[in-house]
């Protein structure tokens, strides 16, 4: 498939515009913002300067057919999806925390265990476990939302003292967070995966709800292995077939760069840039077992416009 121009950044001229690392966020002014999540590609807290043409369409797709498929477990933002980029829903005021939660024992609590620590957010880890092993059972480790740099880990009993958000509301985000992890992994299996773990971010509505806000089990927001190997690799000290954007990360590792002060960004080549936009819509046929069908439209933001016309 010959791939469309990447969607790297939007000017819809609708009210009020915030650029993220992935999404253009407009606030309409009426308690409605229209989200548009682009091609862009983060890693590292650095946005790289190639976009990935579809990786928009799959992020955006992915976070739909989940925020539909937990709708019952913890109501969301989505008011409507109108284009395959973009998704209207209600705004709210978000939370500082991002809600992780943990199912296996990889990536950063992985370093902190295999560099001698047995806490983490205030929650204590067993003696003895391996890398990428399942946990005795899921763990919420709460982050603080840098607007530059790293995000902090952050304890509930730390949230409390410095007054990030009250008792009955982390009470009930770390709830419904730890709900939406449940929910999360029954849909994996059903894929034949395990859902590692994620991150999940709450917003208060005008009417005083608390509703899941960004995205839900995207490759951009959580890590996947395959199920099947995944007991046989464990024991072997292998590492676990990943569904997730690590690739990236473990590439751009390879060419000198993690983040780091004096590092410089590498240049993503035209094929590794069409690698990774095929690995996306792998992941969203995995994940969804739904066959992805892109809008391949030469002019992308023209399409978005056309689509938000009478919304």
């Amino acid at each position: 498939m010959e791939l469309p121009p990447p969607l790297a950044s939007t000017d819809l001229g609708l009210g009020t515009r915030y650029r993220g690392k992935v999404r253009d966020t407009y606030d309409l002014g009426d308690g409605r913002i229209v989200l548009v999540t682009t091609d862009r590609l983060s890693a590292f807290d650095h946005v790289l300067r190639q976009a990935i043409p579809l990786k928009g369409q799959v992020l955006n797709g992915v976070a739909a057919f989940f925020f539909e498929r937990t709708a019952d477990v913890a109501p969301n933002h989505v008011l409507a999806v109108p284009d395959p980029n973009v998704t209207v829903g209600v705004r709210c005021d978000p939370l500082p925390i991002e809600f992780v939660v943990r199912g296996y024992l990889t990536g950063h609590a992985w370093r902190v265990y295999r560099d001698g620590g047995r806490e983490l957010c205030g929650e204590t880890l067993p003696d003895g476990l391996r890398e990428a092993e399942r946990l005795p059972t899921p763990i919420l480790t709460p982050a603080t939302k840098a607007v530059e740099g790293h995000d902090e880990d952050v304890s509930r009993a730390e949230i409390l003292a410095r007054g990030i958000v009250d008792a009955d509301t982390l009470d009930r985000t770390t709830e419904l967070a730890l709900a939406l992890f449940a929910r999360g992994t029954e849909i994996a299996a059903e894929r034949g995966l395990l859902l590692v773990d994620t991150k999940y971010e709450f917003g208060r509505a005008p009417d005083g709800r608390l509703l899941v806000i960004d995205e839900v089990h995207t490759p951009d927001s959580s890590r996947y292995y395959y199920a099947d190997g995944y007991d046989e690799r464990l024991t072997r000290g292998e590492p676990q077939r990943q569904l997730s954007k690590e690739f990236v990360r473990e590439w751009l590792m390879e060419h000198g760069f993690q983040g780091l002060a004096g590092q410089t960004l590498p240049d993503l080549p035209p094929e590794f840039v069409a690698e990774v936009s095929a690995r996306y819509v792998e992941l969203y046929e995995t994940v969804t077992g739904r066959t992805f069908e892109p809008d391949v439209s030469s002019d992308p933001e023209a399409r978005i416009q056309r689509s938000l016309r009478g919304v």
